[in-house]
This record gives C-alpha cells, sequence and structure tokens, in this order.
C-alpha cells in the first residue's frame, strides 16, 4: 500500500464499472418494492402441527382466496413470517379459518397491514431521508475541515458525497438483480442499512482525511508533494481501516449464516456497503481529492 495512487485509474476504473453496472441493473430491472413501501400485510404465526412447509403454507393460502403470490418464511424459532397484500379483516379471518382446517391450531404471533397510500408515502419519505443524509453528510465534511486550504473543504465534501454515492449504488444493485433471481423486495429494513453502509463509510472516509490534512500541515514549508502526502496518509491509516472492517465484516457474516432468514438482505446489504465502502475509503476518496488537486494546480 505504499503508492496507491500509482495504481489510481485501475482503482477508479472498477468502481466506474461497478456504478455504472449497478445502475444499468436498477434502471432495467428496478427495485422491488416490499410490504412497507407498497403497502401490504404482514402475519407471523406458529402451529401446532410440526413437519409443515413454508411452500404448502403459501400453497394453503394462495387456494383459499385471491391471493396468488403469498410470501412465507420459516424463523429460526419454527414460526413462519407470512407476506400478502393488503388485507380486509374478513380475509384476513378467511385465511386464518384455512389455515386452521388444515394445520389445526394456529397462533397469531402478530398481524400488521399497511394501505397502499401510506406504503407510497413511506417511499417518498425513504427517499428524502437518503437524500438529506448524503447531503448533509458532505456539508458537515466540507464545515469540518473548513480550515484547510489545500486542498480546499468543500472539495473534501463533494469528493465523500460521490463516495457515498459509491457505497448505496453497488447494494442497490445487486439487490435490483436479487429482485429478479430470488424475488427479493425492498422495505424499511433495505432503507436503515444504507444509512447504515453511509455511515460507516463516511467514518472511514474521515479517518484518511483527516490524516491527510494534519501531513498537510506537518509538510508545509518543505518540498513534499501532495502525491507523496496522500500516500504516506493512505498508508498510515490502511491497517486501521481494514481491521475495522474486518471485525464488522465477521460479525456481519455469522448474522448471515445464524441469524433470522425475515433479516438476511437487510444484513447482506450491510455487509456488500461495508465491503465496498472500505474499498472506497482507500482507493477511491483519496485518489479522487489527489486528482481533483492535481488538475486544478495544472490549470
Amino acid at each position: 500500500m505504499s503508492n496507491v495512487l500509482k495504481y489510481k485509474n485501475y482503482f477508479l476504473g472498477f468502481s466506474v464499472t461497478l456504478v455504472i453496472a449497478a445502475w444499468v441493473c436498477i434502471a432495467v430491472f428496478g427495485l422491488r418494492p416490499g410490504i412497507d413501501l407498497k403497502g401490504g400485510t404482514e402475519w407471523q404465526i406458529s402451529l401446532s402441527k410440526s413437519g409443515v412447509t413454508p411452500a404448502e403454507i403459501a400453497g394453503t393460502i394462495n387456494a383459499a382466496g385471491p391471493v396468488k403470490d403469498a410470501q412465507v418464511v420459516m424463523e429460526n424459532d419454527g414460526s413462519f413470517l407470512v407476506k400478502l397484500p393488503a388485507l380486509s379483516e374478513a380475509d384476513h379471518q378467511a385465511y386464518l379459518l384455512a389455515l386452521q382446517s388444515a394445520y389445526g391450531a394456529v397462533n397469531e404471533e402478530s398481524f400488521s397491514s399497511i394501505g397502499p397510500a401510506i406504503g407510497a408515502e413511506l417511499a417518498v419519505k425513504s427517499e428524502w431521508a437518503i437524500f438529506f443524509v448524503l447531503i448533509g453528510i458532505s456539508l458537515y465534511i466540507a464545515y469540518a475541515f473548513r480550515k484547510v486550504s489545500h486542498p480546499k473543504a468543500w472539495k473534501y465534501g463533494l469528493v465523500t458525497l460521490g463516495t457515498l454515492l459509491h457505497d448505496v449504488s453497488i447494494p442497490a444493485g445487486v439487490l435490483a438483480v436479487l429482485g429478479v433471481l430470488a424475488g427479493v423486495q425492498i422495505d424499511s429494513n433495505f432503507i436503515v442499512a444504507l444509512l447504515v453502509v453511509m455511515g460507516f463509510s463516511v467514518h472511514d472516509t474521515i479517518v484518511v482525511f483527516d490524516r491527510i490534512r494534519e501531513n498537510v500541515v506537518v509538510q508545509r514549508g518543505r518540498k513534499t508533494s501532495f502525491y507523496d502526502i496522500v500516500n504516506a496518509s493512505i498508508k498510515e491509516t490502511f491497517a486501521r481501516s481494514v481491521n475495522t472492517s474486518f471485525t464488522l465484516f465477521l460479525v456481519l457474516l455469522a448474522m448471515i449464516f445464524f441469524g433470522p432468514p425475515s433479516l438476511f438482505y437487510f444484513i447482506l446489504t450491510i455487509l456488500i456497503g461495508t465491503v465496498f465502502g472500505t474499498y472506497s475509503s482507500i482507493f477511491v476518496a483519496s485518489p479522487l481529492l489527489y486528482m481533483w488537486q492535481e488538475r486544478e494546480e495544472r490549470s
């Protein structure tokens, strides 16, 4: 890691390719909204009869009424999480009766139904939340580095904004592909996961940028180039960034294999975002800052 900037074009080219691919997947496949964002019903039940599979429960529900796309997931405690379109109370009772007829006693652990209007409102608010977080973080970085004259503070803010867009685009693109291949839907957990990714990524980026700022001050008056300062700053913070991210990676990996199935894609989104957030803090943010400053000095 002694000369990251030497290979900056490869690192940035890799990131640009991934981001473009992610946005193409989102544009072509779209993100399939879940119950939270389009309205629907989430119903958690447990059965007295053992050995029943999620596919059997989905088949029973689909055969009992107009619903043809019930999604059922078995939780670690043996209960079943059923996702359906928005139901009236009459439909709710009809499906409950069908399950009782097929499997005996049914214990309703939770039942919630969200109308389409509320779901659409939540979707809009989620989009605004991500937008304001991106802008807010960028403005904060620009303010925090306001006393830096080389490069200008606003450059730190805009580069941070670019890396955050990189970090949320790639997990979103993966979820778009999984929506086509595995029917994965995004919900409020997905929005929370993106916000977590942005928070973690910007923390890593600030560490690298802060070291660049410190080294710029230390090397002031000397003939050390900005190229060498950035490389030295990356080298000094590399082990810390990788070790911190690797610790989180291990925790998330354990949750992927042993956590509740209903949170699988939530954890997967954070896992992907953590990997590429760490990558962008080291191999994207600092090279972008250097290239921007170099271009300005040449002009």
